[in-house]
């Protein structure tokens, strides 16, 4: 695992699709670091650092969702396929 590093050039990107690679490469170090997180938490058994990792955690968490707000907001595709899946899932599970 590489921290730190951008897993795209974002240099490559079209500049009209360079905010949503933006956002979605930060959605990913988001979702990263909410891994990383609660794996530590699950490993260690001090209690106070698990519960420092763990609201670490649920901090990444509504980064999560910040950033992907601004990406549905800016790519309505990814916005419509968000709401397809829901349907998909929704009818394979018989809408709970």
């Amino acid at each position: 695992m590489t921290l730190g590093k951008i897993p795209i050039i974002l240099e490559n990107i079209k500049k009209e699709d360079l905010d949503k690679q933006i956002l979605r490469t930060a959605i990913l170090a988001e979702l990263d670091a909410i891994n990383l997180y609660e794996q530590m938490a699950n490993m260690t058994e001090n209690k106070q650092l698990k519960m420092v990792l763990l609201d670490v955690a649920k901090e990444e968490k509504e980064h999560v969702g910040e950033f992907q707000y601004l990406l549905l907001k800016h790519d309505k595709q990814q916005a419509e396929e968000l709401l397809e899946g829901e349907k998909e899932v929704q009818e394979l599970l018989g809408k709970e």
